[in-house]
C-alpha cells in the first residue's frame, strides 16, 4: 500500500512537470506566477521532488524572483529541498544573464547613445552583491565599449591602488575613455565623500594618459546614481 502511494505521488509530480514544460513551450512565460517560473527552473536541478513548495519557500524568504537570484548560494541552501545543484543553477542563471548583457553592451556601436545597455549590464552584474564591487568599462575613440573589468571587490577607498591598476587596464585595452561603476550593498544611491574623492583621483590619473572619465555610476537596489547627470563630473 505504501509503495503504491509513493508511485502515485511520483506519477503526479512527473505529470505536473510535463504539463508546465509544455505550457512554457506553447506560450513562454506569459501570465505565469513567479513561483511557477522558479518551479519549472528547479525541475532541471531537483530530479525526484515536487518543486512547487520549494519555489514558494524561496519566494517567501527572498520576497521576489529578483531577490532569489540576488541571494548568495549559502542563503539559498538554507531552504529545505534546494540542495547544492539547485543553488548553483540559480546562481549560475544570474551570471549568465550578466554575461548576456555584457556581450550586448560590447556589441553597441556607441555607449553614449546606448545608455540603457550600460545600465542594464551594470544593474545585472552589481545589484544585490554582498560586497562592494568596483568596475570599469573601457571605450575606444568611437565611444564603443571594448572591455569591462572588475577592478576591486571590497570597500572603495582611494588608498587602494585603483589609479595605477585602472591606468594599466586603460592602456592595455587602448581606451580613450572610461565609465566607472560600483554598487552600494546597503542599497542607497547617495555618493559618499570617498566615492567623490576616488572619482577625482581617477580623473587626474587617467588624464595623464589622455583617457577621459565619462561617468561614475552607483548601482543600488532600486536604480542608479550618475555623477555626470548630477554635475559631479
Amino acid at each position: 500500500m505504501q509503495n503504491h502511494r509513493k508511485q502515485v505521488m511520483k506519477s503526479d509530480y512527473l505529470n505536473h512537470r510535463q504539463r508546465i514544460r509544455k505550457k512554457y513551450l506553447k506560450s513562454g512565460l506569459d501570465n505565469w506566477h513567479d513561483y511557477e517560473i522558479l518551479e519549472l527552473m528547479l525541475t532541471y536541478a531537483i530530479p525526484r521532488k515536487d518543486t512547487k513548495p520549494i519555489a514558494k519557500a524561496l519566494l517567501k524568504k527572498f520576497k521576489s524572483i529578483r531577490g532569489v537570484f540576488d541571494a548568495e548560494i549559502e542563503a539559498l541552501n538554507t531552504i529545505k529541498g534546494i540542495g547544492a545543484n539547485a543553488g548553483i543553477l540559480i546562481n549560475l542563471f544570474k551570471e549568465v544573464v550578466s554575461l548576456y548583457l555584457l556581450q550586448d553592451l560590447l556589441e553597441q556601436e556607441n555607449a553614449i547613445s546606448s545608455p540603457k545597455a550600460v545600465y542594464n549590464y551594470l544593474q545585472a552584474s552589481l545589484r544585490g552583491a554582498k560586497d562592494e564591487i568596483f568596475k570599469v568599462i573601457f571605450l575606444n575613440t568611437a565611444n564603443r565599449p571594448v572591455k569591462a573589468e572588475t577592478i576591486h571587490v571590497g570597500t572603495v577607498n582611494k588608498a587602494v591602488i585603483y589609479p595605477r591598476k585602472v591606468v594599466e587596464y586603460a592602456l592595455k585595452n587602448k581606451a580613450t575613455s572610461v565609465i566607472l561603476a560600483h554598487n552600494h550593498p546597503g542599497g542607497g544611491l547617495t555618493p559618499s565623500e570617498e566615492d567623490k574623492n576616488i572619482t577625482q583621483v581617477l580623473i587626474k590619473a587617467l588624464g595623464t594618459v589622455d583617457v577621459n572619465v565619462l561617468d561614475h555610476i552607483i548601482i543600488g537596489f532600486e536604480g542608479y546614481f550618475s555623477f555626470k547627470e548630477h554635475g559631479l563630473i
